[in-house]
């Protein structure tokens, strides 16, 4: 029996696990012999692996009480309201949801500051620490052009910090963008797999800020601004291996030992 071809629904299948015994066999014998397409269909995992350890604590969350199953129920088996009356529920949601709209930043603030430099470096852990083909833009052996590149999008001197002495290597770094404008990522491995990654960007409040901890699904980090330049550590390690990581950072970053 000659094997149906293998499509993109065939791969987007073993992404989601749709397929049945056979036909993943099937799909991974052909990645066997397609490396770019094993390649692209590992980032797909990766990324999804990442992006349910990022939502895991929203997901953790009960479910709110107007989804539950017998509550709609009920609500079904209501009389139906007359015509008009759905119309005048359903302009005064309209008001409703304008006014909540241009009340958004007041009920639900959106993070500044250290919160915002601590948010985006989780966020880009989240994207680029499983990626396995392409983790960083430039590698290790470019890290002067990768200060430099930094210093002329940040338009700050900025350094790339050896932590060789602490037991880990530089993979390299990015530009990667934030709400508040470009920010530098730097990301660093122990040589067994385990990574963490340094977000650099300038604050817009001049000045020093204290070292402040945070904590985003499975990943810890430590922020802290420096000379307006804000920087985060994030890895999946314990606070207490990141801590004096963060130290050393803060301490190679310093202006005068740039």
């Amino acid at each position: 029996m000659t094997m149906r071809p293998i499509g993109e629904d065939d791969l987007q299948g073993l992404v989601d696990e749709r397929l049945d015994a056979a036909r993943r066999r099937e799909v991974e014998a052909y990645l066997a012999d397609h490396p770019e397409a094993r390649a692209r269909v590992d980032r797909l995992v990766d990324m999804g692996d990442a992006m349910r350890a990022t939502f895991a604590p929203i997901a953790a969350e009960p479910v709110p009480a107007r989804l539950n199953l017998t509550r709609i129920v009920e609500a079904r088996r209501r009389p139906q309201r007359p015509v008009w009356q759905v119309m005048a529920a359903g302009l005064l949601l309209l008001l409703g949801g304008a006014a909540g709209w241009g009340l958004r930043d007041v009920v639900s603030p959106v993070p500044t500051g250290i919160a915002a430099l601590a948010q985006a470096a989780s966020m880009n852990y989240a994207v680029y620490a499983p990626d396995h083909t392409r983790p960083v833009e430039l590698a290790a052996a470019d890290r002067d052009e990768l200060a430099g590149w930094f210093s002329a999008r940040l338009k700050r001197t900025v350094g790339v910090p050896d932590l060789s002495g602490a037991g880990y290597r530089l993979m390299g770094g990015r530009l990667v963008a934030t709400q508040q404008g470009p920010a530098g990522l730097l990301m660093y491995d122990d040589g067994h797999g385990a990574r963490f990654v340094m977000l650099m960007r300038p604050m817009s409040v001049p000045g020093d800020a204290p070292m402040q901890p945070h904590t985003s699904g499975t990943s810890n980090g430590y922020a802290w601004a420096q000379d307006g330049l804000g920087y985060s550590l994030v890895g999946a390690a314990d606070p207490a291996v990141l801590h004096p990581l963060a130290d050393a950072i803060r301490r190679a970053t310093s202006p005068k030992a740039i």
